[in-house]
């Protein structure tokens, strides 16, 4: 999060705004699509999207949120398998 008071924008051409509820706005690249942050309306604060920051960004994860609201495929675990590619699930598998 960063204070909107903070957040200072290069330039504006291609950001653009989304009202996605009553409470919040959500801000996007008009040129790609990718969500930047979210607002909720009147808040001090803006919600800034880890991913649309450069790296590195020094940023350390402090907790997962919402996870009582979590898809049912969801798994926290340690368990759960890394990989530093692409998953490869979901692929034609070769035939023998």
């Amino acid at each position: 999060m960063a204070k909107v008071a903070d957040v200072h924008f290069d330039s504006r051409d291609t950001l653009k705004w989304f009202r996605s509820s009553a409470e919040a706005e959500r801000g996007f690249c008009g040129s790609c699509g990718s969500g930047l942050f979210w607002h909720e309306l009147g808040a001090p604060y803006y919600s800034i999207a880890a991913g649309s920051i450069d790296e590195p960004t020094g940023l350390k994860l402090a907790c997962h949120g919402w996870t009582a609201e979590a898809a049912d495929y969801w798994d926290f675990s340690p368990d759960v398998p890394k990989r530093s590619g692409p998953s490869g699930l979901g692929l034609p598998q070769d035939s023998p």
